[in-house]
């Protein structure tokens, strides 16, 4: 498991800021949606990096390994409708997080490619 780690170490780090980049866009487009549009436009900037920021992580590593941290886009938006838009974290929605982290690190952890 640590070996995986260590072989999709770039990639893994990659694709973790791809996805603050796009949670950061999405975040951006919800509070958008009183009509801002400079928050619109500044959301799809974050996005669009997150995205091109993905399509680099893809480069160092193996998809099966990279692609599983995309969910911690479901991660991230929880944590940042707690903080940004005052929503609640619910005991379901701490037990999804343990069960998508869970999840992840399994997967990851799995790489027996050379």
């Amino acid at each position: 498991m640590i070996e995986s780690f260590k072989k999709n170490q770039k990639g893994i780090y990659l694709i973790c800021i791809s996805s603050i980049f796009a949670c950061i866009g999405q975040l951006l487009w919800k509070l958008s949606s009183d009509g801002n549009l400079l928050l619109l436009l500044v959301g799809f900037g974050f996005y669009g990096l997150g995205a091109l920021i993905m399509l680099i992580a893809y480069k160092f590593g193996s998809l099966s390994v990279i692609q599983p941290f995309l969910s911690l886009n479901y991660v991230l938006s929880i944590i940042f409708g707690y903080f940004f838009l005052n929503e609640v974290i619910t005991l379901n929605k701490v037990i999804g997080i343990l069960i998508i982290m869970i999840g992840v690190t399994l997967i990851a952890g799995g790489d027996n490619s050379d």
